[in-house]
């Protein structure tokens, strides 16, 4: 069937993306699912930063490629068992084999089939089912989704069942914000109840973070970024205290407000730099949880005798830790609840033709999360 798409032909063009137009929107010949696999019509999609990672070449992946990974749709034809037309999911961008042994040790999030199948722009099965109509090849896969475009063809092992009444624009933002957030902070972490928490960046990613902390019963929260609006609605969110990062006193500022540092320190933006402003301001004995994806020539650098000393922990948390067959129903019933209030993070919904303009918007930070919407 012919779909049309975002596609990413050359990474690094230059901003603002609404001159330089990386994404072009194009006819795209979308192959019939093969075993184990799923056609969805894509009801919406999330622009994160993952995408725009890709887009200005900090997050390198093989070229070109159908750009899209935090979706939700509904199954319009099952080769999976578990799955039958009109079924509404959740996309997971790592698909989950299941028998690897990160899998077989409850760990989806580091699925080493699933890992090398994103690397290389493929389904789980090594296949690749996108074929340009305006050039000649075949066009990549993004993260196993590919969710800029109306349909997809996903592992059935990337696809979590969801109640399907759940607004798509909120929906799709389980897929990769909530679930990372949230999940770093449940699940990485553990935070309990009366731990004290920083949150370095205010994004989707950052915020759904805060509303962990929050739902965890952390105490106190301080939340950390550049944009006042994103500080202002952090406080509204369950934030203790909010610091201006531009401020040459940052650290110390979340220090006070932490009564010496925090217990446990979240790094969402992507950034060594910042990775070490959170790692300054984690207490003895605290962990330091780093969820952002910098650029792989970035490294970090910490005071070696620190580790032992003070007992300093510090941890990546891909995914959220998540296992998303158990984690995004789990979510999806605390926001029914009104303890995951997830549709603050939604800024705007977009279409198709608007994705440049939306990844400029989002490079500035004046957008939180905004929504592909079909």
């Amino acid at each position: 069937m012919i779909v049309r798409g975002a596609v990413l032909r050359e990474m690094g063009r230059p901003a603002p993306y609404a001159a330089s137009r990386p994404l072009q929107v194009e006819d795209v010949e979308l192959a019939p699912p093969g075993p184990g696999e799923l056609l969805i019509r894509i009801r919406a999609a999330g622009l994160c930063h993952s995408d725009l990672s890709v887009i200005d070449g900090s997050r390198p992946r093989v070229m070109p490629m159908l750009l899209g990974h935090e979706a939700t749709g509904e199954v319009v034809h099952s080769e999976a068992p578990g799955f039958a037309p009109g079924d509404v999911v959740v996309c997971a961008f790592v698909p989950a084999c299941g028998n690897c042994a990160p899998c077989a040790e409850g760990r989806p999030a580091l699925c080493e089939p699933g890992a090398a199948a994103n690397t290389a722009g493929t389904l789980l099965t090594g296949t690749r089912r996108l074929t340009s109509t305006d050039g000649p090849g075949e066009l990549h896969h993004h993260l196993g989704v590919s969710g800029f475009a109306d349909h997809a063809v996903i592992s059935a092992h990337s696809a979590v069942k969801i109640d399907p009444t759940l607004p798509p624009e909120i929906a799709a933002l389980f897929g990769c914000a909530v679930m990372t957030g949230v999940g770093a902070v449940v699940n990485t972490a553990q935070v309990r109840a009366g731990r004290s928490t920083a949150v370095f960046g205010l994004g989707g990613v950052g915020l759904s973070a805060l509303l962990g902390a929050v739902l965890a019963g952390a105490h106190p929260i301080v939340a950390v970024d550049v944009v006042p609006a994103k500080l202002q609605l952090a406080q509204e969110l369950g934030a203790t205290a909010v610091v201006d990062a531009r401020a040459p006193d940052a650290v110390d500022q979340v220090r006070e407000a932490t009564a010496g540092g925090a217990e446990y320190a979240f790094e969402t933006v992507g950034s060594a730099k910042v990775l070490e402003q959170a790692y300054a301001v984690t207490r003895r004995g605290g962990t330091t949880i780093t969820v952002g994806l910098p650029h792989p020539s970035q490294a970090f650098t910490v005071p070696a005798v620190s580790l032992v000393a003070e007992e300093r922990t510090v941890k990546g948390s891909y995914l959220g830790s998540s296992v998303p067959s158990r984690d995004i129903p789990r979510y999806v019933a605390l926001y029914r609840a009104g303890r995951l209030p997830v549709d603050r993070l939604l800024t705007a919904t977009v279409g198709l033709d608007d994705l440049n303009q939306a990844f400029d918007d989002l490079a500035a930070g004046t957008s939180i999360r905004q929504v592909l919407l079909f």
